[in-house]
């Protein structure tokens, strides 16, 4: 089983920054994807960066030059640099790893952009 913890989140002002952390814990932690997602009141879950076991990235369109994804392996944590914050990235954002074809889901660590 494989343990997925946010944190990391808060209230912020718009164009500020926060890192969000993932850490993982569990067995067989040979990750093939991890990544963030995010989900505001009302609207589904959504995209927001991936980093592969080959340390290739992709983001979502609205988040690229803004946010960086990255991985410490050693620890088993990704991690989430969001710069320049908007009040639009306000939302429950959400880790997510993929082992084999399994998926995991952490809670989820709420961040709230003040404009």
């Amino acid at each position: 089983q494989v343990r997925l913890v946010e944190s990391g989140g808060g209230l912020v002002q718009a164009g500020g920054s926060l890192r969000l952390s993932c850490a993982a814990s569990g067995n067989s932690l040979s990750f093939n994807t991890m990544g963030w997602y995010r989900q505001a009141p009302g609207k589904p879950r959504e995209f927001v960066a991936r980093i592969t076991s080959y340390s290739t990235t992709n983001y979502a369109d609205s988040v690229k030059g803004r946010f960086t994804i990255s991985t410490d392996n050693a620890k088993n944590t990704v991690y989430l640099q969001m710069n320049s914050l908007k009040p639009e990235d306000t939302a429950v954002y959400y880790c997510n790893a993929v082992i084999r074809v399994t998926s995991y889901w952490g809670q989820g660590t709420q961040v709230t952009v003040a404009s």
